[in-house]
């Protein structure tokens, strides 16, 4: 049985997916790559076609078009359960998680944790290439939902993770409805409703270098919103 599943959803990211990918199978060998594309215009679809005819480790699986982050990692998280891997990683197929830490975030997981989030808000942590609007956003996001939803995660919007495979099987997955920035809150929060573990270890946090970020007014609206919604559905 192969340990770990990396799910990544793309969409525009061929110029980041061949570099990413490679470091991700170096850097965790007991592992192997998922990465959800949502149609991309630019051929990242074929790029990742072509990338998995050379490479057993590396799968692709295709959306009929952009869908959100919410639904392509839950759509990845299916297509994992349907096989025997254990833990599951939230993984930016745009370089701005390094795959450094994931042999630590895997060693948590097997320990006591039962979900592992790579974050930016505790000592060590950080980011880079932020500017302060940005920064003051996932702050201040972080500290609106957690005052908000009363848990005790200081990045509860990171979307770094490793995932128990139990937790993704208890959670009910036809009921997580976040589709955008709020799906890393309502996946966290949901864990801890359950009583599962959530462990932060620090991360740094490194700006995409090629592309545009998907980050949108829109998405940010919803995670406002969704973090009352949570609320009061408790």
């Amino acid at each position: 049985m192969t340990k770990a599943l990396i799910v990544g959803p793309t969409y525009n990211e061929r110029d980041n997916v061949e570099d990413i990918a490679g470091r991700l199978l170096a850097t965790l060998s007991d592992a192997e790559i998922l990465f959800v594309d949502d149609n991309s215009p630019d051929g990242t679809g074929q790029l990742l076609d072509d990338m998995a005819a050379r490479e057993p480790r590396l799968h692709v699986l295709h959306r009929a078009g952009k869908l959100g982050l919410g639904t392509a990692y839950i759509a990845g998280f299916r297509w994992g359960l349907e096989r025997d891997y254990a833990f599951f990683f939230e993984f930016d197929a745009d370089g701005s998680h390094d795959p450094k830490y994931l042999p630590h975030m895997l060693a948590l997981a097997e320990g006591s944790a039962d979900v592992v989030v790579g974050s930016r808000n505790v000592p060590g942590g950080g980011t880079v290439n932020w500017g302060f609007g940005r920064k003051l956003l996932s702050r201040g996001g972080s500290f609106y939902a957690r005052t908000i939803l009363g848990i005790d995660v200081r990045d509860v919007t990171a979307g770094f993770i490793c995932w128990r495979r139990r937790v993704l099987e208890s959670l009910d997955l036809d009921r997580v409805d976040s589709n955008g920035y709020s799906f890393q809150i309502e996946m966290k929060y949901r864990a801890i409703q359950q009583g599962f573990e959530v462990v932060e270890t620090p991360i740094v946090f490194v700006d995409r270098r090629v592309g545009q970020s998907k980050m949108n007014r829109a998405i940010v609206a919803e995670a406002l919103l969704k973090v009352w919604s949570l609320r009061f559905r408790r």
